[in-house]
This record gives structure tokens, C-alpha cells and sequence, in this order.
């Protein structure tokens, strides 16, 4: 576990007007040092990931656009051992649909 990480998600929607719907989001997610083993025998650097939002509600429909990973960070999410380490996602593009009932 690292001894700092911190998260913000704010999101903005315009709420009147021809663009009524019309939301944006942004969110930061910053992970300190941490060790990499239960020896503590290697060092997990920190990293700070941004992901994005874009998105449209009318009535009961919702499309969104969500980027994670904004800036293409490479950052090691988790370890087992020196010989694997699991590296994070890079920049990903999730488009989505939805329909309340």
C-alpha cells in the first residue's frame, strides 16, 4: 500500500440553453511510492493517471465517450515479485449507450 494516493472526479453539465445535456467530466488519480514485494526489497514508483468524460443525457437516454488514461501514462499497477509486474492500461476509448426504464 502506498503511504499517499489521493482521487478527484468533478463533472460539469450544462443544464439550459440548445446544449442542455451536454456534460464533461475529468478525473485524477495519484498513487505514491509503494513497496514492490512483501521484503520490501524494490521500489513501485508513484504515478498520477487522468481520465476524461464526455457525455449527452436527454430524457432517458445517455451516450458518453469515456478516455482513461488521457496522457498515456505507463505506470505499474501491482507486483508479484521482481519477475512480474503488472503494468496499467495505456490510453483507452470506451464509447457507451444506455436507455433508463
Amino acid at each position: 500500500m502506498p503511504e499517499n494516493q489521493a482521487s478527484l472526479w468533478t463533472t460539469y453539465e450544462i443544464q439550459q440553453g440548445n446544449l442542455q445535456g451536454l456534460g464533461f467530466g475529468l478525473g485524477l488519480f495519484y498513487i505514491g511510492d509503494r513497496q514492490g514485494d512483501l521484503d520490501n526489497s524494490f521500489v513501485l514508483p508513484s504515478y498520477l493517471r487522468t481520465d476524461a468524460a464526455i457525455y449527452y443525457r436527454r430524457d432517458r437516454l445517455k451516450a458518453a465517450i469515456n478516455v482513461r488514461n488521457l496522457f498515456d501514462v505507463t505506470y505499474q499497477n501491482y507486483s508479484f515479485g521482481r519477475l512480474f509486474n503488472q503494468v496499467g492500461d495505456p490510453l483507452t476509448v470506451i464509447g457507451s449507450l444506455s436507455w433508463e426504464f
